[in-house]
């Protein structure tokens, strides 16, 4: 389908352990929030592959939990409960591996079975978010992923979806709701797309070479490779523009005055470009993975109630025979994280040490009013991290030896990836498949 210029633990109270939860609900209108994507497309590219990569930046206490779906079919009329609302499901969806909030039902990040990878940022733009609760941002991108085999299809499934259901709902685990439009960056082993949001407004940019990052901003421009058909006309009619001349979707759609979150991200933005392009024609997973861990920029953040909750770094070869890499954290702060490898394969599966516990009706997500108490959500691996954590940032011996353990267990999924993309390693479908489990189990050992 062609876009170009077209339409379409138990509970306990919740005054008891929050930290540094209340510090972000008292200051969430100021403080830098969300997260950074980047995408590299030959010729910046070292190898003859898109390269995917974003930090999921969240409330610090929320916890990240790696999640796959097999492909499924499904019964025509039926429906699918995403966080807030119903949806219609279709016929056919396919196998995605996510990495989520444990809370809700979408994804800051994730990629199916296809190849096609997305990730999503908050934005607010002069169009006022909507009141009331709709498809959160993450739901959007998990929907697409599952329906979707390539990037510039996945921006269709958003445009559609968002013209049927809009965006909104709090987008985070707490009473005082946190609410935001979204930006996507899309990418398939051809090409990216990026795609930016303003209630069912939206506009898209499409990427066919270059390096390219997103922030907690618009950044699209002139160069609109697809749009909302209303989108001119509504901002002429706001009297956002004058409807004559070049037409700047940043321009036009960002807010006036700048909350101070916003002045925060465009730094990031900033130092996100700068960080990727004296590394064009050289960019790698490993290039990525240390943009990732950047503290100086503020991109690795740990700002007051936020910070780096999980990350993800893909592998989109262009060669259709090879299979893409997916490496992700399902653990805080990248710097003291393992990249670990996952491959769609036989034996593909659900790993239970990253998966946190579920509540069923008496999860305060489901119960009205939402989230008045707090659920204890840390999976095993996040529990072990954490502890981990704790001794390497001590500054003794041991925790520096555990450190570098996480970097050689780091770098033999690195040496794994090389060698299926230069066909030095051919191992059975089955022992694809279980990789990720075989690298979570080992990073566990770790920590015991």
């Amino acid at each position: 389908m062609d876009l170009t210029r077209s339409g379409g633990g138990g509970v306990r109270d919740r005054a008891e352990g929050l930290g540094g939860r209340q510090r972000m609900a008292a200051s969430s209108s100021d403080a830098p929030c969300s997260c950074d994507c980047f995408v590299s497309v030959p010729p910046a590219s070292a190898i003859p592959a898109v390269i995917f990569a974003k930090n999921s930046d969240r409330p610090r206490a929320e916890v990240q939990e790696v999640v796959f779906v097999p492909a499924g079919t499904h019964a025509p009329g039926s429906r699918l409960q995403c966080t807030y609302i119903e949806v219609e499901q279709v016929c056919k969806t396919y196998a995605m591996i996510l990495s989520r909030p444990s809370w809700l039902w979408g994804a800051e990040m994730g990629a199916n079975e296809h190849g096609v990878c997305i990730g999503n940022e908050a934005v607010w733009t002069k169009e006022p978010v909507a009141e009331g609760e709709a498809l959160l941002g993450m739901d959007l991108l998990r929907l697409a992923l599952e329906r979707s085999s390539s990037a510039q299809e996945a921006v269709h499934v958003i445009s559609c979806l968002l013209e049927r259901h809009g965006q909104g709902g709090s987008c985070r685990e707490d009473p005082e709701p946190f609410c935001y439009h979204n930006t996507f960056l899309l990418a398939d082993r051809k090409e990216a797309w990026v795609m930016e949001t303003a209630g069912r407004l939206w506009a898209a940019q499409r990427i066919q070479a270059g390096a390219r990052n997103i922030s907690n901003q618009l950044s699209i421009g002139t160069d609109i490779s697809a749009e909302h058909p209303e989108l001119r006309s509504h901002a002429q009619a706001q009297g956002w523009w004058a409807g004559q001349g070049t037409f700047d979707f940043t321009q036009v759609f960002s807010l006036t005055q700048q909350p101070v979150r916003m002045e925060a991200a465009k730094a990031r933005f900033r130092a996100g470009r700068e960080l990727l392009q004296p590394r064009q024609g050289a960019i790698t997973a490993e290039v990525m993975m240390d943009i990732l861990r950047n503290k100086e920029s503020g991109i690795c953040m740990d700002s007051g109630g936020f910070r780096t909750t999980a990350s993800m770094v893909s592998i989109l070869p262009q060669d259709p025979s090879q299979p893409c890499v997916h490496f992700l954290t399902a653990t805080p702060d990248p710097s003291r994280s393992v990249f670990k490898p996952f491959i769609f394969g036989l034996g593909a599966a659900q790993v239970p040490q990253v998966l946190s516990p579920t509540f069923g009706d008496q999860d305060p997500v489901r119960i009205l009013p939402r989230f008045q108490t707090q659920v204890d959500r840390r999976h095993t691996l996040y529990r072990g991290h954490q502890a981990a954590v704790e001794l390497m940032e001590s500054g003794q011996e041991r925790g520096q030896q555990l450190w570098q353990k996480q970097r050689d267990l780091e770098q033999e999924g690195l040496e794994i990836a090389r060698g299926l993309l230069t066909s030095e390693q051919t191992p059975a479908p089955q022992q694809l498949g279980s990789l990720f489990q075989a690298f979570v189990e080992r990073e566990s050992q770790l920590y015991a």
